[in-house]
């Protein structure tokens, strides 16, 4: 520490003054962060105990200083200032940093200019170093770190100037700033943890908001709609030889019923769906490859197979499709490790065909963890969203084949003998 004082000294002005700068303007500039909560559990009858200790230990120190400087003779100027330098501690809870620079001004008079060593024998009064102790661990607690560094740096500084023959006080006044330093890291953290958890519960509430506005629209809305096409479906064989016009207006009827449940699956699709995910670019098929290949590097011996020009699938085609087969793949991969799996894709004019079968496991040894069954659940509910179809069973060998049949134009789906197939409620 006495060279890195003396190669300070011999430094240019200009460079010491550069050097210096950010560390005055941290500690002069610096931002304090407000007192946190008082513990219910040091409370008693509205008095917080800590500030009555802090109150306890000034007194002590007050008297304990006067006490000292009396039994030296010391002359009425160190004891005034003995007595203004324990004063910060009732300042350090709520100024940290003007506590802190109070204490400092006090240690310096009393050692520099009012010759406390001469008094006490010892370089500094003892009751003005457990102040300035208190005070860096309130500043390291309280301020940014560019503000605790720099009261570091000072503080070595001023340990050197006043006793440049011990590097003891300075070493100590590392202890309170590390503990201060490690107490801020831990409540910053709560208080990070606190936020992200208050943030997570408002995010909960908007999804089950958004569940429950999904499951009214769908049991009522969606149900009535539904009624209404089947009705207007069914009402022109109720009439013998019903006149055209009734039978085009109930037909209308349907038409538009239908293209309103169209429109309410897919309201209900983004209902359902988190609002933080539908900001990236949505999976389709055109990353088959990718899935693939991250099957096989969990294990699987995985075959695909494509059939038919692959068209421009509709965004909610090319996404249900992806995971429907993402699903399968890591259903393989928990419940039959090591199996061989076929992925049959055929693109047909008016359907996208997807069937994913595999094999037993080959490694019976490892522990299939149990799923809860909502993965096959919510296959079917993509399927069902599309007006498609998706069928998951086992197969004579011991594997399982999940096929799946997806529109390519939903909506637009009629029986071979040309009628107009019955709707079915919104899933």
């Amino acid at each position: 520490m006495r060279a890195y004082a003396q190669g300070m000294a011999d430094a240019p002005p200009g460079t010491l003054a550069r050097a210096l700068r950010p560390v005055f303007a941290a500690v002069a500039q610096g931002r304090t962060d407000p007192p946190g909560r008082r513990h219910r559990r040091l409370t008693i009858r509205g008095v917080y105990l800590p500030t009555v200790a802090e109150m306890l230990l000034t007194l002590i120190l007050l008297l304990a200083g006067n006490a000292t400087l009396r039994s030296h003779h010391a002359d009425s100027a160190l004891t005034v200032v003995s007595l203004l330098g324990v004063l910060p501690l009732l300042l350090r809870g709520s100024r940290p940093l003007v506590a802190w620079r109070w204490s400092a001004l006090a240690m310096v008079l009393s050692s520099l200019v009012f010759r406390a060593p001469a008094v006490t024998g010892v370089p500094y009064l003892p009751w003005l170093g457990i102040v300035y102790l208190l005070c860096l661990y309130s500043v390291a607690v309280r301020c940014e770190r560019a503000v605790t560094v720099g009261v570091m740096v000072i503080s070595t500084a001023g340990c050197i100037l006043i006793d440049p023959n011990s590097g003891a006080f300075s070493l100590l006044c590392a202890v309170p700033i590390l503990l201060g330093y490690i107490v801020r890291l831990r409540r910053t953290t709560r208080r990070a943890l606190a936020e992200q958890e208050a943030r997570h519960e408002a995010e909960t509430a908007v999804l089950q908001e958004r569940q429950r506005i999904a499951r009214e629209l769908h049991d009522v809305v969606a149900h009535h709609m539904s009624v209404i096409a089947i009705q207007a479906e069914a009402a022109p064989y109720k009439v013998a030889d019903p006149p055209p016009e009734l039978a085009e207006s109930f037909a209308d009827i349907r038409a538009s019923a239908l293209e309103g449940l169209t429109e309410l699956r897919r309201i209900l699709g983004v209902l359902r769906t988190d609002p933080a995910t539908q900001t990236a670019p949505q999976p389709g098929l055109e990353r088959l490859e990718e899935v693939v290949a991250s099957a096989r590097a969990g294990g699987l011996s995985v075959e695909t197979s494509v059939t038919g020009q692959a068209p421009i699938l509709p965004a909610g085609v090319g996404l249900s499709a992806y995971r429907i087969l993402q699903e399968s793949l890591s259903n393989a991969m928990r419940h039959a490790p090591g199996a061989s799996v076929w992925v049959d894709i055929a693109y047909e004019p008016d359907v996208l065909r997807l069937r994913v079968r595999n094999g037993p496991g080959t490694a019976p040894d490892r522990v299939a963890r149990a799923g809860g069954g909502h993965g096959l659940v919510g296959m079917r509910e993509r399927a069902a969203m599309l007006g498609g179809d998706l069928t998951a069973e086992p197969t004579a060998d011991g594997g399982f084949v999940v096929t799946a049949v997806l529109p390519l134009a939903a909506g637009d789906r009629t029986h071979p003998a040309g009628r107009p197939e019955p709707a079915t409620p919104a899933d």
